[in-house]
């Protein structure tokens, strides 16, 4: 493995956990103070982000100093909690939505929200083609991996801006609990591509 890509990837890896530890912890507190179920499972699944990118860490810091054969038993278990997180994320998700939408609690408007979103898509694309490249230069098929879930999350911020500007400019509430569905269909997802992904 080529010691510059190796330092690469590493960086990546380290800004995706930093990253989206922060990105988690504004929209979990953005969602509470305007009572958003979006932003909030927005906000989790951030961190679900980040246990990805503390795997390529592991695996990374890890290269050369265990056998082959440890190192793939360790992410097959590894990859499994990280499906199974999806899922119980979902099942959260999945309860506060139709709880919203059953008893009509209305979101405030959340601006800090939308802005939250917007760094998302800005950043986050330029993220996952970082890790690509760098990906297919290593022959790393766990960062090609990891990448395309950083690319999700690009579509999973469009989602939530959607939700949040329609709830902020046109009052539409339900829009909230809708994306936290859309939320809901996207976690059972990758939560089932990543279990079968460990069984491999």
């Amino acid at each position: 493995m080529d010691s510059t890509f190796h330092k690469r990837a590493l960086s990546l890896s380290y800004f995706t956990v930093g990253y989206n530890i922060s990105e988690g912890v504004v929209s979990i507190l953005a969602g509470l103070l305007a009572g958003s179920i979006a932003l909030v499972g927005f906000g989790l699944d951030s961190f679900v982000e980040s246990l990805s990118g503390s795997v390529m860490i592991w695996r990374l810091r890890k290269h050369g100093k265990i056998s082959e054969e440890e190192e793939e038993k360790v992410e097959r278990k590894a990859v499994k909690l990280i499906a199974y997180s999806f899922f119980i994320l979902g099942a959260y998700v999945l309860y506060e939505s139709i709880e919203k939408l059953y008893i009509h609690e209305i979101p405030d408007p959340s601006l800090l929200g939308i802005i939250i979103a917007l760094i998302s898509i800005i950043v986050m694309p330029i993220l996952f083609y970082l890790k690509f490249q760098t990906g297919k230069s290593m022959g790393s098929k766990s960062l090609i991996a990891d990448s395309k879930e950083t690319l999700a999350c690009v579509f999973l911020s469009g989602a939530l801006l959607v939700g949040l500007g329609l709830n902020y400019l046109y009052g539409f509430w339900r829009a909230d609990p809708i994306v936290g569905l859309v939320i809901v269909v996207y976690l059972a997802k990758e939560g089932y591509a990543t279990l079968r992904e460990g069984e491999v």
